[in-house]
This record gives C-alpha cells, sequence and structure tokens, in this order.
C-alpha cells in the first residue's frame, strides 16, 4: 500500500468555472482515490473584469462537498502572493502541483511557489497547458522564463509543449503525458433523447463545435466549410456550443453571408457541466477547427462520450487523435474539413470511429498522470 501523502494542488477550482478548474478538481479526486490527503488553494481575483473575456468567472453550481478548497489567491496583490506562500509553505506538503496555462500568471503563482520550495521538503511539480500562449502578448517569453524557475518539474500535455519548456528550461526533470479524460461529465445518455432536450431533429446529421470560442480556435475556417455545396446537399447540421470569448460579430457574418442560417445552430450561454453530456451525445461527429493548439480537453470529452473526431494538424492534437481510426487529421482549411465532414457521412464512419474511441481512450487515465508526476520526484 501506497503511503499517505499531503497533496497541495494551486490553481483555478470552485467558486470558479471552465475547464482549468474541472481539470485541478478531477486531479484532487484522482489523488483522494489513492488515498492522499489533498487541499486546493484557488483564486479569490483570477482576472480583472477588464482582463476576462466572458460573461461570468464564477459557476452558479453549488460547491462540490468532496474537496478541500481554500480561496485566498489575488493575482494582482503582491502582498497576497507572500502570504499564502508563506501559508501553504507551512503546510510541508509532499507534493504540490500548478496548473499553468499563461504567462499572465507567472508573477503570482511564480512567486507563491518559490516560497513554498524554501520550506525543503515540498517538491512543486507544474502542468503546463502552454508555455507560449496561442495569444501572444509583449513580455509573455519573460515572464514565461520567471515561471520555468519558479519550479521542480514539468509536465506537459503535448510534445510541442515539450520541446517550448527546454527552451526555457533544459536542467529540471520533464515529462509527457497527454491530457487525461475528463470522465467527470456524467454517462451517455441515447442520442434521441440528448436531442430531444436540446430541441433538436433526432433524424439531423449534426456536428459539433464545443467550448469557449477563441480566434484561434478556428470556428470561422468550420464556418465557411459548412457553406459547401456537398455539405449543403447532404443537409448536415453545425451545432456550435459555446460561449464568446472574442468579438461574436465577424462569425455572424459569415453566417449571414453564406446564408447558413438554417444549417447552423447557436448556442452561446456558458454550458454548465450538468449539461455537457447532452450535446456531446446529441452529436454525431465533434469538429475542432483550430488554427493553433497544445492540447485540448475538448477532445478528452469526446473520448469519455466515445464520439469520433475531426481535427486539424497542429500543436498535439494530432498526437491524440488517430488519422482514420477515431476521426480525421486534417488541415486547418474550409475545404479540407468541408471534405472531412462529407467522407464520415458518406462512408457511414460514426459506428466504426465510436468503437475504436471506446478502445483508444483507456490509453488516458488520471493514474497515468499521476504515475508520471511520481517519475519526476
Amino acid at each position: 500500500m501506497n503511503k499517505k501523502r499531503k497533496v497541495v494542488i494551486v490553481g483555478s477550482a470552485y467558486p470558479l468555472r471552465g475547464g482549468l478548474t474541472v481539470y485541478n478538481e478531477r486531479l484532487a479526486r484522482a489523488y483522494m482515490e489513492n488515498g492522499d490527503d489533498v487541499t486546493i488553494f484557488t483564486f479569490s481575483l483570477q482576472y480583472p473584469n477588464f482582463l476576462f473575456p466572458g460573461k461570468s468567472q464564477y459557476s452558479n453550481d453549488p460547491p462540490p462537498a468532496d474537496l478541500n478548497i481554500k480561496v485566498r489567491i489575488n493575482s494582482i496583490n503582491p502582498f497576497n502572493w507572500v502570504k499564502v506562500g508563506k501559508e501553504i509553505k507551512k503546510l510541508k506538503a509532499d507534493l504540490v502541483i500548478i496548473k499553468f496555462w499563461i504567462p499572465f500568471m507567472a508573477p503570482s503563482l511564480g512567486t507563491i511557489a518559490r516560497i513554498i520550495r524554501k520550506n525543503k521538503v515540498s517538491r512543486v511539480i507544474t502542468i503546463i497547458d502552454n508555455i507560449i500562449p496561442h495569444e501572444k502578448r509583449i513580455g509573455d517569453r519573460t515572464l514565461a522564463a520567471y515561471w520555468a524557475k519558479s519550479v521542480d518539474g514539468f509536465v506537459a500535455m503535448s510534445k510541442n509543449v515539450l520541446k517550448d519548456i527546454e527552451s526555457f528550461e533544459t536542467k529540471k526533470p520533464k515529462i509527457y503525458c497527454p491530457h487525461p479524460l475528463y470522465d467527470n461529465f456524467g454517462k451517455s445518455i441515447p442520442k434521441i433523447e440528448a436531442r430531444k432536450l436540446l430541441n433538436i431533429n433526432p433524424s439531423e446529421k449534426i456536428a459539433l463545435f464545443f467550448g469557449f470560442i477563441r480566434d484561434y480556435k478556428g470556428l470561422d475556417i468550420l464556418l465557411e466549410s459548412m457553406a459547401s455545396p456537398k455539405i449543403k446537399k447532404l443537409g448536415i447540421k453545425l451545432l456550435v456550443a459555446g460561449e464568446f470569448y472574442t468579438d461574436a460579430k465577424p462569425y455572424f457574418d459569415i453566417i449571414k453571408k453564406h446564408e447558413l442560417v438554417d444549417q447552423v445552430i447557436m448556442s452561446n450561454d456558458f454550458i454548465p457541466d450538468g449539461e455537457v453530456a447532452n450535446y456531446f451525445c446529441a452529436a454525431d461527429v465533434i469538429v475542432q477547427p483550430y488554427k493553433d493548439a497544445t492540447q485540448s480537453g475538448v477532445t478528452q470529452i469526446a473520448y469519455h462520450f466515445e464520439k469520433p473526431i475531426i481535427t486539424t494538424n497542429v500543436g498535439g492534437l494530432a498526437e491524440i487523435v488517430p488519422d482514420g481510426v477515431v476521426g480525421y487529421v486534417v488541415e486547418p482549411v474550409a475545404d479540407q474539413i468541408a471534405e472531412s465532414i462529407e467522407k464520415f457521412y458518406l462512408q457511414n464512419k460514426e459506428i466504426a470511429f465510436s468503437e475504436n474511441a471506446r478502445t483508444e481512450k483507456n490509453k488516458y487515465s488520471w493514474e497515468n498522470l499521476i504515475n508520471s508526476i511520481n517519475l519526476l520526484l
């Protein structure tokens, strides 16, 4: 039996919402299932409102009763960073895990990590979404370098990110471990039931774009692909489920330009965790037309629900979507995306790809992530 450890996770958690929160809370439960004592330190202020692109940073759901979450970190208050760092330092946790996704967080999280490590007990490991962001800003590399010097080891969720980390830090241990399965959105429900809940005709051909809408995710390319005469002839519809984190007007302009109003179903509010299954189970195929990416939690939700995936050959996406096995990998251009969607329906690939996804998803366990982190200790 493994020795019970004290584990601290630093990052987004309830009352915040979104993919980072889902990830950290699921990781906490994975350690708890191993018998470890887990505490999450989350943000009292994650982003100032003027920097936050969505409608709200906060969840309307009740707090998770099974998790020990301390709301502490103010991302823009240096005095707070010192206070929180000292609080965690005193805990003398065996392991501190910090999720890093954007250079803006390097000063706060980097200062906290540096203070924690002064106890000479805690090993601070970072799980990195991106060390070089998709949407680049002045100072990104300086902040990323500060972060790289703050920790004891790195877990990269894509091989591209692992390579990026090497440009900042060559001596500290680092490992690649793909994004684990998002298996916390409940069980699959029959497609006909999911479509009834969403008021979608059960006989429609439905492709799904899911997640916060940012320019790098390529929804504009996907909308252009929906204008293909073959797509229109086949009667394929696109369900867009996710909140806009960018200007919505250019996307609706494309819909108007190509007369796609009857082909595109826009559902642009935040999708609560309890409703995620409805969207994935209503779809025939998930489409990720990203222009730039490292990895995507959406892929791992698709795997959980055993759904075919059409994705683009950017970043680490192709690493976990075997072309022609669970879906198709294409270049991020409208014609190729349109052709792949057409081929999916014309060749009736849904059943075969779904069966392959059922097998493929076994590679992406949370236990595998924990074992990878252990190798860095």
